[in-house]
């Protein structure tokens, strides 16, 4: 069998970031409204600061308005709190980001409930989960990731995945459940499959779409794999250093080269679903306004 295509993230990203901001700069023409991000960090986490401006540069790249609020971690959730209930009240705000994780003395949950429904461009809140399981995908804000997994899906195989069996590895609200709820509204027959899953091999080989989000560094060898599936691998992992190097490279919670000489399509980590979090971030934001301005949003 001839080696796997190796999805490129790069690209995948790049086209969804070049719809949003076509369709931003016609929201500003012909309606009057620019997108506005708000990313709220607490603390001083080096990887959340790092990613918290990647979004921020982001958004201004797609022709949004930024707005960055970096709080110290002493803040307090009422501090925050009352934080959130502004931007929810602020018309130029349409999608609301809080970076998790919080302090410890700060309920992720309180937070993300008091985010609008319709500004939670994370899609966390139990108003916009409740959306999705119920199958009402054009109306909730969908995760980022998963909702960007589902678009490299529909690259590869479409957007009617009937007759095709789906096994998600890993059962976070973040990732695993909403990546089955996709994969269900695209008419696949899906499985939830986790640590305690008996015989994790045996039912993994099923699936014609495999999706890994369990964070073990390459879990899923290639016999695990149903030679012609289409493999997305959502896990980040940090190897330990080999001798002489300063850190590890990371790797997925796919083995990405066995993976390659049995599938049909595999993402790659890095370079694979990791770049199209933010890309979704920004299709959110963008939905978002275009609700505000009272016209239909895109869809992605």
């Amino acid at each position: 069998m001839a080696a796997a295509v190796r999805i490129d993230g790069k690209a995948a990203a790049a086209a969804v970031l070049g719809r949003v901001a076509e369709e931003a700069a016609r929201l500003v023409a012909e309606a009057g409204v620019v997108p506005g991000l708000a990313v709220v960090i607490v603390g001083e986490d080096p990887a959340s600061q790092v990613y918290v401006a990647s979004k921020a540069k982001r958004a201004e790249e797609c022709g949004f308005r930024s707005f960055r609020h970096a709080l110290p971690a002493e803040t307090s959730e009422a501090d925050l709190l009352a934080l959130v209930a502004r931007l929810n009240a602020d018309p130029a705000v349409h999608g609301i980001l809080v970076q998790l994780p919080l302090p410890r003395h700060i309920s992720d949950a309180a937070v993300i409930r008091a985010i609008d429904p319709d500004k939670d461009v994370d899609g966390f809140h139990p108003v916009n989960v409740g959306r999705l399981a119920a199958g009402q995908t054009a109306e909730a804000f969908v995760p980022c990731t998963p909702a960007g997994a589902m678009i490299m899906v529909r690259d590869i195989l479409g957007s009617d995945l009937s007759g095709l069996e789906a096994v998600v590895v890993g059962r976070s609200n973040i990732v695993g459940k909403p990546m089955a709820q996709l994969l269900l509204a695209a008419n696949a027959t899906v499985t939830i499959a986790h640590s305690r899953t008996k015989d994790l091999p045996a039912v993994c080989r099923r699936a014609d779409v495999l999706v890994a989000a369990v964070g073990r560094p390459e879990m899923i060898r290639g016999d695990w794999i149903k030679p012609g599936a289409v493999v997305i691998d959502v896990g980040i992992n940090r190897l330990p250093p080999e001798a002489g190097a300063s850190k590890g490279r990371l790797v997925g919670d796919v083995a990405f080269d066995e993976a390659m000489t049995v599938a049909r399509a595999v993402t790659p980590v890095p370079g694979g679903v990791g770049l199209m979090t933010v890309a979704l971030l920004m299709g959110n934001t963008l939905r978002s306004a275009a609700r505000a301005a009272g016209r239909e949003p895109p869809a992605f």
